[in-house]
């Protein structure tokens, strides 16, 4: 076949951005909000929504595990319309639910339709068009994680405000119905193979060179779920994204105290955009031979001195408050992009989705947990309503605790 001039790479990157926007955007910080209208709306207590909100993220870890299957056979774009429809439909059900099965029933929609547009979906569509580039092209795609939390908190927010849960749900899962749609049919749809191009945009097939990409895979045979680089791996990423969503599902509410609500909401998007800016960083200087495993202990140990100034921080000490979060944020985007580039460096390519696939399904049926155990933790403290320090020193100790597990686990997979 022909080759293009053009190479579809970068455009693949852009759609994935878009994809990541709308999948996190639906999946990940939506439910927070979700629950605050079925309860205002229902009466419902708060352990029985949060239950459900926990049933969301382990349904979803559960679809994880079977889409590198589903990928093989129908395709990134493809799978993700179907997903954009459960999810569709799953939020209507959140928002017209008039008794709890229904509103659980709602959550497995919900759950399995958004993680089609997710941290497997976009390595998915990023893996067969970049290798030596791969770590900037995946930093680029996964920044939509980010940005899909600057935009979609507020846009939830008002649309509900404006025009009711039932019909902002309407709205949005249209518009990702017709985005995806779009996507699939102008990128994702298409294969280097079907183009004659080649991975990052070479003439010709280019050696691979990156860790244990190569046939010979760890220790010379396939990767095993038992085998210590794939265990240390899925226990790094799930103990850092246990500690990052148990703080952040309590971080605005501690904030408040310290900043007012206006001000904790920019703060917010503040760690956020020290996300996107340290994913990037990270990103030009992770090179094919690096130790991507190190790129990914500093970086949450950088994130967990950000948890012990806040441990310590008063609640006058604004600076040190903002350094907090500037540092505990500059980790958010890198838990989600480093694993899978650790995944490129020490597995057969051949295994590469699959890994990545079972990793972020342990990983997110972990964090599942999070919000509600830390919530536990919190409320033993002494006052929590006394915002930053004092009686939340406990929290955010055991949030650097647990990111202290990611660290150790990440440098005990490392090869002698």
């Amino acid at each position: 076949m022909r080759s293009s001039n053009t190479f579809l790479g970068p455009a693949v990157v852009r759609a994935s951005f878009l994809m990541a926007v709308l999948g996190w955007g639906i999946g990940f910080y939506g439910p927070s909000i979700f629950l605050h209208d079925v309860m205002q709306r229902t009466g419902w207590s708060l352990t029985l929504v949060s239950g459900a909100v926990t049933m969301h993220y382990l349904f979803g870890a559960i679809v994880v595990s079977r889409l590198p299957g589903l990928y093989t056979r129908f395709g990134v774009g493809r799978v993700a319309i179907a997903g954009a429809g459960l999810a569709t439909a799953g939020m209507l059900g959140w928002s017209l639910a008039t008794a709890p099965w229904q509103l659980f029933a709602s959550t497995l929609l919900t759950g399995a339709g958004w993680v089609t547009m997710g941290a497997v979906a976009v390595n998915a569509a990023i893996a067969p068009w970049y290798v030596r580039a791969r770590p900037m092209a995946l930093s680029k795609a996964y920044n939509g994680a980010s940005f899909g939390g600057i935009v979609f908190s507020p846009l939830w927010v008002a649309l509900i405000a404006s025009l009711g849960f039932t019909r902002a749900a309407l709205v949005v899962g249209i518009t990702t119905l017709v985005t995806m749609a779009w996507l699939d049919r102008r990128v994702f749809s298409r294969t280097p193979e079907m183009l004659g191009q080649h991975p990052d945009g070479e003439a010709a097939p280019m050696p691979v060179t990156i860790g244990a990409s190569s046939e010979s895979g760890p220790d010379g045979m396939r990767p095993r779920w038992r085998h210590r680089g794939f265990v240390t791996l899925a226990a790094g990423m799930a103990a850092g994204l246990f500690a990052q969503i148990g703080l952040v599902a309590h971080l605005y509410a501690l904030l408040v105290p310290a900043l007012g609500a206006r001000h904790a909401g920019l703060a917010m998007g503040f760690a956020t955009a020290c996300a996107i800016g340290a994913r990037m960083w990270v990103a030009k200087r992770v090179s094919a031979g690096a130790d991507r495993r190190i790129a990914a202990a500093v970086a949450y140990a950088v994130q967990l001195s950000g948890s012990v100034i806040l441990a310590f921080a008063a609640e006058h000490q604004i600076a040190l408050i903002l350094l907090g979060i500037a540092l505990f944020g500059s980790g958010i985007g890198n838990a989600t992009s480093l694993p899978p580039l650790i995944a490129q460096a020490e597995f057969p390519a051949r295994d590469v989705g699959r890994v990545v696939a079972r990793v972020v399904a342990i990983a997110q049926a972990s964090y599942a947990f999070a919000p509600a155990m830390f919530g536990i933790i919190l409320a033993s403290s002494q006052s929590a309503a006394r915002g930053i320090g004092g009686g939340v020193t406990a929290f955010f100790l055991c949030v650097a605790a647990v990111q202290a597990i990611a660290i150790a686990s990440f440098l005990a997979g490392r090869r002698r």
